[in-house]
């Protein structure tokens, strides 16, 4: 076997796949002011979205407001990116809730199909 090489492991194999169905990344891109009322909206959503990961990060271009002096100096914005593994079939709903909850043209999203998800153990 070369190197680069790994066995079959179908139990490993299985543990990768998409759990469920759930073969969908929905990310949204939010401002900070609109962090904490996401966020407990969607832990509101458990229907669609059994959990998420929170992460900080910086957005640029039109879509990005420059609300503070520091922003507007570096020419970037400050977000919260929250991603979730889904059902692709409950991204439309979700957002279109999202939507009628928190119209907010400041909060961008977009999904990207999952190829594998799961645990490591």
């Amino acid at each position: 076997m070369k190197q680069d090489e790994h066995p079959r492991d179908d139990a490993a194999l299985a543990q990768a796949t998409p759990r469920a169905g759930m073969n969908c990344l929905l990310t949204l891109a939010l401002p900070l002011a609109l962090e904490e009322e996401v966020l407990d909206w969607l832990r509101e959503q458990a229907d669609l979205v059994p959990g998420f990961s929170v992460l900080q990060g910086q957005g640029l271009g039109a879509g990005a407001a420059l609300v503070s002096t520091m922003e507007r100096v570096q020419g970037r914005a400050r977000r919260v990116f929250v991603q979730a593994v889904m059902h692709e079939a409950d991204v439309a709903p979700l957002v279109a809730r999202l939507a009628g909850q928190i119209p907010s043209p400041q909060v961008f999203y977009w999904a990207t199909p999952l190829l594998a998800s799961g645990r490591l153990a």
